[in-house]
């Protein structure tokens, strides 16, 4: 480039977000020629496990990187870059090239990673910029078919190849209309490298032509639906996100009947919902104690070499017995018990 001017009006932002800017500006102008403004790498955290703590993931628009510093503050279990509704159809190449150089220079802590791209075909262009990052998961929006998995999935394993990366990322589809929800377990065992699956009430309502309640009467089959594939699968089940930001008693009740129905997780779109999620996923403490003394008799019995697990005048059928076991390490992973 030359015989040009920059002009920048600086209100204290980062270097890297100055260098996305000044490389979006340049694309656009046509002479970038491919070429990229990478900040210094941060150190990549620990990989994140398949099946990590996914009670709560926070939004952040993929545009606005105010909110990235002190998202960990927040202590969600994962962040969201997101690239698709929060980012205006203009914005989105400076948006994927920003939301590139948050993954390489920012510190989330112990949040996973997230980035949720753009319904395909354009959520591939996301992928092609972000993926060499090594984000921990990728969120794929609308998801109605099984070959849109696939598709993603050979393009992040071609980016990792390139790339030299060898650590997971994993997929989570979000099933937004009523064909996502009726494919829903051919979806979620569409590649091994999906950890979970959710829903999006607001655009599966509005496939519907219903109105979307506080109650959910309207999307409680497709919820069900979600729970029973995502657990016939293997993978996880994470709900939808409350929108009233103002009411936590809603979002609590939402939270906790989501959690009875099955649901590990949710979406929070601001982070005064986080420790509301936190606390309605967390199991109580009558439920912790029944867990604790069921997981006790198994290892009694197994210790005297006995096939049947008994409490007291009580049988523990082996279901009894797994559930109480997968309670007790949620409750450990959450700290609710050493």
């Amino acid at each position: 480039m030359k015989h040009a001017r920059v002009a920048i009006h600086d209100e204290g932002a980062l270097p890297f977000i100055i260098a996305a800017r000044i490389e979006a500006a340049a694309r656009r102008a046509g002479t970038a020629l491919g070429k990229r403004s990478l900040p210094a790498p941060h150190p990549l955290p620990q990989p994140s496990p398949k099946d990590r703590l996914r009670r709560s993931r926070l939004y952040l628009p993929g545009s606005e990187p105010k909110y990235y510093i002190n998202a960990s503050l927040h202590a969600p279990d994962a962040v969201i870059l997101d690239l698709e509704d929060s980012v205006h159809r203009a914005e989105k190449d400076a948006a994927r090239i920003l939301v590139r150089n948050t993954l390489r220079a920012v510190d989330f802590g112990s949040c996973e990673r997230t980035v949720r791209i753009n319904q395909l075909p354009l959520g591939l262009e996301d992928l092609a910029e972000v993926v060499g990052e090594s984000p921990d998961l990728i969120l794929i929006p609308k998801v109605e078919e099984p070959e849109q998995i696939r598709e993603v999935d050979r393009m992040i394993a071609e980016i990792k190849s390139r790339s030299g990366i060898i650590r997971p990322i994993w997929i989570m589809p979000i099933l937004e209309s009523a064909l996502g929800i009726e494919n829903a377990f051919t979806i979620a065992t569409a590649s091994d490298n999906i950890a979970a699956l959710t829903i999006g009430l607001e655009d599966y309502t509005a496939d519907l032509g219903v109105v979307k309640t506080a109650e959910g009467r309207e999307s409680q089959y497709a919820r069900s639906r979600v729970v029973n594939a995502a657990h016939a699968a293997g993978v996880q089940a994470i709900d939808s996100v409350f929108s009233d930001v103002a009411d936590m008693d809603g979002l609590r009740g939402w939270a906790e009947a989501a959690r009875a129905a099955g649901f590990e997780g949710m979406g929070c779109i601001h982070p005064g919902q986080i420790r509301v999620v936190h606390e309605a996923f967390q199991p109580t403490a009558l439920e912790i104690e029944r867990a604790r003394k069921v997981v006790a008799a198994f290892e009694e019995a197994q210790g005297k070499g006995l096939a049947v697990v008994s409490l007291g005048s009580k049988m523990i059928d082996p279901p009894v017995v797994q559930r109480a076991l997968k309670l007790v390490e949620r409750a450990k992973a959450m700290g609710a018990i050493s």
